[in-house]
């Protein structure tokens, strides 16, 4: 069965400018609210932003949601109410379980360069579950041109443990290579295209894809992923 792509197109996506803050929203989030796009399956927010040196989220509550945040550029300083205090750069995978309960903050970590990152946002499989925090790195050789698990409900292949029946890879691709994702029938998969451009084909359905380009494949099959003119950082959600 050949795989049919829906395509959210990154200049489409929702804006918020505050200064300090810059984000573009896949699905609605705050202020900005599109019926069309409330979320995919558990994911329920992928914003992409980029924070000013010494600018940040003061601290907010959250609760019953998964949240990951995977640092592009620059670091990001993360502080909660279960006592963590840490650092997130490139490479690295958080998972905060917000659970029954918790308070966070996050800065930018530099006072001079700003930092660009994704938040993601997945609806839990259980509601008030003790709040909890994980991180771990992959480095670049785990995930140049190949797909690498970096979440996960079971933990498997020493990825981050998400609190859903969703599977979260992270890939390099690099200019004139390719992979293919066989993506299982009863399954369905969000891509995000987080820096760099590639292409990404589902059966007689292909695309030219940039930075900030989503697409859901609404069934199952091969998708076939091509480095293009940028290395391209892609991130690939398999779905109940």
């Amino acid at each position: 069965m050949t795989p049919r792509l829906s395509v959210r197109r990154s200049d489409d996506r929702g804006k918020a400018e505050h200064g300090w803050l810059s984000s573009r929203h896949t699905f609605s989030f705050a202020d900005y609210y599109d019926p069309r796009h409330m979320g995919f399956r558990a994911l329920r927010v992928i914003n992409e932003d980029r924070v000013a040196p010494g600018g940040g989220f003061p601290t907010h509550g959250h609760r019953d949601m998964e949240i990951v945040t995977y640092v592009l550029e620059g670091a990001l300083e993360h502080e909660d109410s279960t006592g963590t205090r840490s650092v997130i750069h490139p490479g690295d995978v958080q998972r905060m379980s917000a659970g029954s309960g918790v308070r966070h903050s996050e800065y930018n970590h530099s006072r001079t360069e700003p930092v660009h990152f994704l938040q993601i946002w997945l609806l839990p499989d259980a509601r008030s579950i003790p709040p909890s925090y994980e991180q771990k790195r992959f480095g670049d050789d785990e995930t140049s041109n190949r797909l690498r698990l970096v979440a996960s409900p079971d933990g498997a292949e020493g990825s981050v443990t998400i609190h859903q029946d969703v599977r979260l890879y992270a890939a390099r691709l690099e200019t004139h290579h390719a992979l293919t994702y066989e993506l299982d029938p009863a399954r369905y998969a969000w891509l995000q295209i987080a820096r760099g451009t590639a292409r990404v084909t589902a059966g007689e359905q292909s695309f030219d894809a940039k930075a900030g380009d989503g697409f859901a494949a609404l069934s199952g099959g091969p998708l076939e992923l091509a480095g293009a003119d940028e290395t391209a950082e892609i991130l690939l959600f398999d779905l109940a």
